[in-house]
């Protein structure tokens, strides 16, 4: 087992965000005398420097496991080790969550024993702290951070697509795909792994494993409006899970069920509401250039659109041609790949646009409402991570909701 190994060790836990302080309290309870000190990057940035002084590390998905040169265990596989039920793992670059939320919710109607767990914001172990038989199953969505050093592999395993990102964590797209991919590295022939044939690595990686390889069904056998869902690719997230759902003998019925009584996520094309005659979304979860196209795409009638971030090198070339295509009117830009966007939408027409260069969300905001034409769409879809102003994409989207509404109102 392996939590024997941190048995009569001393043991330092990296890290103490809600992966840190699940791990600490799983350990407290499973090895009470557990001798155990925390450090997070938050002490500074010689927090590690004593790490020698260990004989073991327990590692936070969110550290780089370059940082460590003392042996380490991490709470994801801590988890994978002691679990008795079947795991279904959900990644990819974006779609994570909606995804193993799809799935969970068909599950849970057909009656079975599901969790939710993972990334999305319900830490393994601190499921683990309840029952666990061999009847349940954990939804499980994993990150690039936490698959990096998994050293195991779900029952059945989900990459929705993949597309640059995290360079700042993982160095280069060779080294994301490499902990993309080891969600299956050890998989079996008794395994599954489910994949969107539409990416070109997913179709070269499902020709190659040794596992059961499962692309998505063709179509989704019911209509289109009873998807709660806006966009092509949040119908590539729900053949998905209707795929899983099929591997598992879940009848169509309830599969269809679950679906038409789903919930958007939050800051997913989450409408906020029309105000002063304009219909306001916020898609903060949307990172990349990649996901903003696609909430693009999903909103033909998106007249405003707010842009920009922490900047990570991205290349918004094909973002600016898309914008330049549709009938988006007025660019909000952040810092600091603000900066880069304009230089490429500059390549394009810029009389066509209003823009504003700004950092106060309420500004942004106001700005919005004075240029957007009526019975248009307002996006929040920044195509850059929110660090260099929001603490997360939360904060941008609650930001984005609280002055929309508080504006709208006057």
């Amino acid at each position: 087992m392996i939590l024997d190994v941190l048995i009569h060790k001393k043991v330092l836990l990296v890290g103490y965000g809600i992966e840190g302080k699940s791990a600490e309290h799983f350990l407290k309870a499973n090895i009470p005398d557990i001798d155990i000190t925390i450090v997070d990057i938050k002490d500074g940035p010689g927090y590690l420097e004593h790490q020698k002084d260990y004989d073991i590390a327990i590692k936070s998905p969110g550290v780089r496991k370059e940082l460590l040169h003392i042996p380490y265990v991490t709470p994801t596989n801590i988890f994978f080790s002691l679990v008795k039920g079947k795991i279904i793992g959900v990644t990819g670059t974006k779609g994570k969550s909606t995804t193993s939320t799809l799935i969970y919710e068909i599950l849970h109607r057909a009656g079975l024993k599901a969790h939710l767990i993972g990334n999305i914001g319900n830490p393994m172990l601190s499921e683990l702290e309840k029952e666990n038989s061999s009847e349940d199953i954990y939804v499980c969505e994993l990150s690039s951070y936490q698959l990096d050093d998994l050293e195991f592999s779900p029952y059945i395993s989900v990459i929705i697509n993949f597309f640059p990102e995290h360079m700042d964590y993982h160095g280069s797209v060779e080294e994301y795909w490499n902990s993309k991919k080891r969600i299956i590295a050890k998989s079996t022939e008794e395994d599954f792994f489910v994949y969107n044939p539409q990416f070109k690595k997913l179709a070269e990686l499902a020709a190659k494993t040794k596992v059961q390889s499962v692309p998505y069904i063709d179509h989704i056998p019911f209509p289109n409006e009873d998807i709660p869902l806006l966009g092509v690719h949040n119908r590539d997230n729900v053949r998905a899970a209707l795929t899983v759902a099929s591997i598992l003998r879940i009848s169509p019925e309830v599969s269809h069920q679950a679906i038409r009584s789903f919930k958007a996520l939050p800051h997913r094309l989450e409408k906020v509401g029309t105000y002063n005659d304009i219909t306001f979304y916020d898609d903060a979860i949307s990172t990349t250039p990649e996901s903003t196209i696609c909430a693009i795409q999903a909103l033909p009638k998106t007249a405003t659109i707010f842009l920009g971030g922490q900047d990570r090198g991205y290349d918004f070339h094909s973002l600016a041609d898309v914008i330049a295509k549709s009938s988006i009117q007025t660019i909000i830009l952040f810092p600091e790949s603000g900066e880069a966007i304009f230089a490429e939408l500059k390549k394009t027409n810029m009389d066509k646009y209003n823009t504003l260069k700004t950092s106060d969300m309420k500004e942004a905001v106001e700005f919005a409402y004075k240029h957007t034409p009526p019975h248009s769409v307002c996006l929040l879809s920044t195509a850059s991570p929110s660090y260099s102003i929001w603490k997360n994409f939360v904060e941008k989207g609650d930001l984005f909701q609280r002055y929309v509404k508080d504006l709208g109102a006057l």
